[in-house]
């Protein structure tokens, strides 16, 4: 059981840097051309890795139209069969390697969600360095026990599931072989809306598993990842696409490339300022204590003159005693003559 481990040469986990995944999906049209552009788009943009999603048509679900086969309850498939949407929807499996090769020579990682064991072997000879278990899939024991075979890391998205189903995978995985594991709080409506994100349970997540836990996101926009980090979040996954005109099944909840990129920001910025449990003096500090409220005389003072609330007060800067010692200066007498503006030290008194 590790809390912490290495993606390629990234290690995912507390006190790293967030692990920001653009996820392709279906943005890419059928158009390697434009699969390509995504992945330079990505790289251009602050992303971490490339994900990708291994499946044909015929690896999900069988060609039929009855009405358990067909797409409802309001979403933006809705009357279209899963066989259809799905051949829509595919990455062609040739492209992965060539996509991979392009993501790493921009330094990047790529891999990919496996939907079935045929996947999870044809990512294994192509090197991936990470398997990726989809919501949808959490529930499929066997393929998960497959992708822990092998020795990978794994990323578990966490959408639909209950928590006894996430610890009947989670357990399934480690005793598989899996020893390192990511979860990833998901919302699995496209696009999900910020009300039912519930980033409460990140935190709870890495508690119950002791784990790196992660957001895969669905909202638009950049807040609710950026608040993700705030509470402990150390995988970021997006949607990516060139532009939401182009269409595509994924295209009306992917951000386009300035609005990744502005996430991107987000998420660095609140990294940094998420920080470590710290009291007292930041770096940044040090010339502001220099202004902090300290006891002055305000008024000239003869020697063997009275302190009193009229002579002596707690103004700023901070060049005097502090503001604590103004009873026990209270009806003192000075030691020497004083003038205005003078701060006020021990010395000074009688």
């Amino acid at each position: 059981m590790s809390i912490s481990f290495e993606i390629g040469k990234r290690r995912i986990g507390a006190g790293s840097n967030v692990f920001v995944i653009a996820e392709l999906s279906a943005n890419h049209n059928q158009n390697f051309e434009q699969a390509a552009a995504l992945v330079h788009a990505a790289h251009e943009a602050g992303a971490d890795a490339i994900k990708l999603q291994t499946y044909t048509p015929d690896t999900l679900t069988i060609k039929a139209d009855g009405k358990c086969f067909r797409v409802g309850g309001g979403t933006l498939w809705d009357g279209r069969t899963l066989y259809d949407l799905y051949s829509e929807a595919y990455t062609p499996w040739e492209w992965h390697p060539k996509l991979k090769s392009i993501a790493n020579e921009l330094g990047m990682e790529l891999f990919s969600s496996a939907f079935d064991p045929t996947a999870v072997d044809f990512l294994e000879d192509m090197g991936v360095p990470v398997h990726k278990v989809a919501s949808f899939e959490v529930v499929d024991i066997p393929l998960i026990e497959k992708m822990a075979q092998t020795g990978k890391p794994l990323i578990i998205s966490t959408g639909m599931a209950s928590l006894a189903e996430i610890e009947e995978a989670v357990g399934a995985a480690r005793r598989a072989g899996a020893a390192e594991i990511a979860l990833l709080k998901c919302t699995s409506a496209y696009p999900a809306s910020p009300e039912d994100m519930n980033l409460k349970t990140i935190p709870h997540l890495a508690e119950a598993f002791q784990t790196p836990v992660g957001l895969s996101d669905h909202t638009m926009g950049a807040t609710v990842p950026a608040a993700a980090v705030a509470l402990g979040a150390c995988i970021v996954e997006k949607h990516l696409t060139l532009s939401r005109s182009l269409g595509g099944p994924d295209g009306a909840f992917s951000l386009e490339p300035d609005e990744f990129k502005q996430m991107v920001d987000a998420v660095r910025t609140v990294e940094k300022a998420v920080g470590q449990v710290h009291y007292g003096l930041s770096s940044g500090e040090l010339r502001s204590r220099a202004f902090r409220r300290s006891l002055f005389v305000v008024e000239d003072v003869k020697q063997g003159d009275a302190f009193t609330p009229e002579n002596v007060r707690s103004i700023r800067p901070a060049n005097g005693l502090p503001p604590k010692h103004l009873k026990q200066v209270l009806g003192r007498r000075a030691g020497v003559d004083i003038k205005r503006g003078t701060p006020l030290e021990w010395e000074l008194l009688a």
